[in-house]
């Protein structure tokens, strides 16, 4: 390589080991080439942008001083690895970021040996960092553990259940805090307070300067110097503080877009760490990227954009999203019932309880990261006689599962859990596809399911939900926009477990649970130009069943198909329990369950997912001719 600074360097970083005796120059002017490389990356795929943009010089830092893949550098949540992978041996796939068949927006496994964690839900990065620390010292092939954590996902209690573990074990482990004071939305706790007030006002331009003169008694070897300029800083700010008494030795904070300060302390920590310790680096969400950095959310997740001006391509929607229509039924509840009340985890923008905020800022409450709290938080309010709903994605339900088991079903209380993301959600893949939320809370007793099949049946099921005080209910709708039904004005409740009629037939009944009913809908207009005509039915709720609709479809036709966007043990599973009990088998009815596959499927468009799951239009049309025996014949004929 020439020292010339006009000449690029990113094309000759092939892995990590390409920046192995760099010049600190050199490596700064690597990271400025990866954060063009990742705002033009992402302009052309979308996905997440300003988490990246505020790791650049950090990445780039820590892949010239450890030794990946043997070290394990873990990200947690890894919404910002893209910078990671750009100089892990994946930049002539970065375009390809979660698109059918690419690499994911995620760390993954099966993807490189530089992935040694997957993860996509925060505050995962330190217990399993530990696993590793401890794996290395029982024999195992690892070296250093390197856990990086935003200050977001510290709202979240199993960060601290690791640190207190870690602190307990002794193992050497790497924790870097990356502190933009800015998680998806506004970071919220006290945790966020008290880093705050380590950098916030006149103060912290003192502590700057004495963070960056802190470089001058971190050379090797890590002596006295050290010591003075980390006592230096825990005296001024008592930022180290909590982190020590957790047992981790604290350092910092020091600025996380400074080469000379990180390369400085990680060598110093690399080379003289004995147990557990924090970095403490202050960063910028978005970095280097003006529309990114005057954006209300730093630019974290983002669709297809223009470089230059940073305006982002949107599409032509030809019906509101599901989740403002559920915003507003909720807004509208709560105008005329003061008790509605509505609470999420560090998403007010994903599910719409931004806008309820904006009218009903006393009766909004984002509690961070915490989805556990979150959920027994609503058991107390609806036990103190409150009608809180719990709006949270599918996939971040399942963190609190132990919570809606002990403290909402066991007790009966009347919280409303409003989910979204339900079903195949796109682009996120596996871990945030809403799989699983149906047979997990239809197997709890008294807990009322519902799922919606279109906007305006989802207005209907908040109506419902509102006016339930017996007991836990739950009505579950998917990303993207509705069908363009007409929404009613005053929607009044839904009698709890009844279904309704949408067509009649004869031969076969297709049973849908969810907005598969657009899709039923247009396999019936093909089956039509074939002379079959099935009855469809909308069941509305898994749980209870519509017992007599259910009965009489299984009475009045020789095949009954149930159709939902869930795993084995939901809705159809619960279905084909109740034929059983009533014997119906035995009186020869064919039945057929169509579900999601029984495996974690990988990103690409909702409708390539569908595709891979077999869900759609013409795959329903195919398990009707099949179960009708009418494919066997036309191929005997």
């Amino acid at each position: 390589m020439t020292d010339r600074p006009n000449t690029p360097l990113l094309d000759n970083v092939q892995s990590p080991a390409d920046l192995k005796g760099l010049s600190n120059r050199k490596l700064r002017q690597i990271a400025d080439e990866v954060r063009s490389e990742t705002i033009s990356a992402v302009s052309v795929t979308g996905g997440h942008l300003g988490a990246g943009l505020g790791v650049v010089e950090l990445t780039v830092a820590l892949h010239a001083v450890f030794e990946a893949p043997r070290d394990k550098i873990i990200w947690d949540v890894s919404h910002q690895c893209y910078p990671h992978k750009i100089l892990t041996g994946r930049r002539d796939r970065i375009r390809t970021l979660r698109q059918k068949g690419g690499l994911s927006g995620f760390t993954k496994r099966s993807e490189s040996p530089y992935d040694p964690f997957g993860a996509a839900h925060s505050s995962t990065s330190i217990s399993a960092a530990l696993g590793f620390a401890v794996a290395r010292d029982l024999g195992g092939e690892v070296g250093d553990a390197i856990a990086i954590i935003g200050d977001g996902s510290l709202s979240a209690g199993m960060a601290y259940e690791a640190m207190n573990n870690a602190g307990h074990l002794g193992k050497r482990l790497i924790v870097i805090l990356n502190d933009n004071e800015m998680s998806i939305a506004p970071p919220t706790g006290a945790m966020s307070s008290y880093l705050s007030r380590l950098y916030a006002g006149a103060p912290f331009q003192d502590l700057k300067a004495v963070a960056k003169g802190a470089v001058s008694f971190l050379p090797p070897p890590f002596r006295e110097g050290a010591k003075r300029a980390k006592d230096m800083l825990k005296h001024m700010t008592v930022g180290g503080t909590l982190f020590e008494e957790l047992g981790f030795s604290y350092v910092g904070p020091i600025d996380g877009h400074d080469m000379e300060q990180l390369l400085a302390v990680l060598r110093t920590v690399k080379e003289r760490a004995d147990g557990p310790i924090l970095i403490h680096a202050i960063t910028t969400k978005g970095k280097g990227f003006a529309p990114a950095e005057a954006a209300a959310d730093k630019g974290h997740a983002r669709g297809k954009f223009d470089v230059l001006t940073g305006e982002v391509q949107k599409a032509k929607s030809n019906a509101p999203s599901y989740t403002a229509v559920f915003a507003k039924a909720l807004i509208d509840a709560a105008t005329k019932d003061e008790k509605v009340c509505a609470v999420t985890a560090a998403m007010p923008d994903g599910t719409g309880l931004d806008k309820f905020m904006q009218r009903f800022a006393s009766r909004c409450f984002d509690v961070g990261i915490a989805e556990q709290h979150a959920v027994t938080f609503c058991a107390g309010l609806a036990a103190g006689g409150m009608k809180p709903f719990c709006a949270l994605y599918s996939t971040f339900l399942q963190r609190g599962y132990d919570q809606v088991v002990h403290d909402v079903a066991i007790q009966r209380l009347p919280v409303r859990f409003a989910i979204d993301r339900a079903g195949l959600v796109g682009a996120d893949g596996a871990t945030h596809a809403g799989s699983f939320d149906v047979a997990f809370l239809a197997n709890l007793p008294g807990f009322v399911v519902m799922a919606a099949a279109d906007e305006a049946e989802l207005v209907r099921m908040v109506a419902t939900a509102v006016a339930h005080d017996e007991g836990p209910i739950a009505f579950r709708f998917p990303r993207g926009e509705g069908v363009g039904v007409e929404i009613p004005v005053d929607a009044q409740p839904l009698e709890i477990g009844k279904g309704r009629m949408i067509r009649e037939g004869k031969q076969v009944a297709i049973l849908s649970f969810g907005t598969r009913l657009s899709e039923v809908e247009a396999a019936c207009e093909a089956l039509g130009a074939r002379g079959i005509t099935p009855t469809i039915a909308d069941a509305r709720f898994a749980k209870p069943l519509d017992r007599d609709m259910i009965l009489k479809l299984a009475a009045d036709h020789d095949a009954l198909i149930t159709i939902e966007e869930g795993a084995v043990g939901g809705f159809g599973s619960h279905v084909a329990q109740l034929l059983s009990d009533e014997g119906v088998f035995d009186h020869g009815l064919k039945f057929r369950s169509m579900t999601l596959p029984d495996t974690f499927i990988d990103h690409a468009s909702p409708a390539d997912m569908y595709a891979t799951a077999r869900l759609g239009a013409a795959d329903i049309e195919a398990k009707v001719l099949d179960v009708l025996g009418v494919a066997q014949m036309e191929k005997r004929a």
